[in-house]
């Protein structure tokens, strides 16, 4: 990390952790019987391979997977991001808050995406001269299949992160209550490297050190990356994710599934172009943009989408009656 690590600072941070990473190592090897011969596993040094070609801040995320300390100085600098460094327990504690914002996102995010790959469905289908009860079909198919394909990968996901996190948080459980000095010490660096006194650095990481489960919250955070309380549930998460697709991916079926055939087309761009630009006009609430000029965006990026769909389905038509 240090070697391939462009920023003085960072880098220093790196090398510094490699130095208390050798030390907490030689306590462990106090309690083996011989010292084991150390060779780099296959995926570290892939790791390492990818970290000279892409570089750390890119390969961030496998970091954290590997257990590698300080990757959480690339969320950003502090004086860049208007992010102040925590000069107290207590504002870690404010900082570390979590408002839940991230599951609306989510749930906007899920209605936006069965909205679009359905309306796209229905269009290019009706574009091809089929009937109203094939175009219900498909799109009864596409809501089903996509609700379907988003839960289940939804839930793999979530399990798959929820056991990465568990684990790496056991481990530095684990190594909490072997050596605290030495986790408040690496704790300080990754402080000093943000921009606070190394002083004042070891001042706050001891204070945090003293509270075990507070410790354990911070450490996880700021020495690998990891945010407790982002575990979730993998359910839960499928759930959503197949309720919110379907809602979205309903909406265009509506005329044709109270029977209003005959301008079922016209209903239903109607119907998902006013969706998507509330659905564009919500997204705005998490980007700070104008409500409108969201709004219209997605209102205008969906619309070519559908003409280009129901263009394509043209070429083929096939009159099924």
């Amino acid at each position: 990390m240090a070697r391939y690590e462009p920023d003085p600072a960072r880098a220093k941070l790196f090398r510094d952790m490699a130095l208390s990473a050798e030390a907490q190592a030689a306590i462990l090897a106090k309690d083996l019987k011989s010292a084991p011969t150390f060779s780099p596993s296959p995926r570290s040094r892939i790791t390492v391979l990818l970290l000279g070609i892409f570089g750390p801040r890119a390969m961030r995320h496998v970091l954290s997977a590997s257990k590698v300390r300080g990757v959480s100085v690339y969320r950003g600098k502090v004086a860049d991001e208007g992010h102040p460094m925590p000069t107290s327990v207590e504002d870690v504690g404010r900082r570390h808050k979590n408002y839940g914002s991230g599951t609306l996102r989510a749930g906007v995010f899920g209605v936006n995406d069965g909205l679009v790959s359905n309306t796209l469905l229905v269009m290019g289908v009706a574009g091809a001269g089929t009937s109203p009860s094939v175009i219900l079909l498909t799109g009864v198919a596409g809501l089903l299949a996509g609700a379907f394909s988003m839960g289940a990968g939804e839930f793999i996901s979530m399990l798959s992160q929820k056991e990465m996190f568990e684990h790496q948080i056991a481990q530095e459980k684990d190594e909490l209550e072997r050596y605290p000095k030495e986790e408040a010490e690496e704790l300080a660096l990754i402080y000093e490297a943000r921009g606070v006194p190394l002083a004042e650095a070891r001042h706050i990481a001891k204070h945090l050190i003293e509270n075990p489960e507070k410790a354990l919250d911070t450490l996880s955070r700021e020495e690998l990356g990891l945010n407790p309380d982002e575990l979730g549930s993998p359910l839960g998460a499928a759930l959503s994710s197949f309720v919110t697709f379907s809602i979205g991916a309903s909406l265009p079926l509506i005329p044709f599934v109270f029977g209003y055939a005959d301008h079922g087309i016209l209903i239903a761009s109607i119907i998902s172009g006013t969706a998507l630009f509330c659905v564009g006009a919500a997204l705005s609430l998490f980007s700070g943009r104008n409500a409108f000029i969201g709004g219209g965006r997605m209102f205008a990026i969906g619309a070519a989408a559908a003409v280009a769909t129901y263009y394509i389905g043209s070429l083929f038509d096939v009159a099924v009656s």
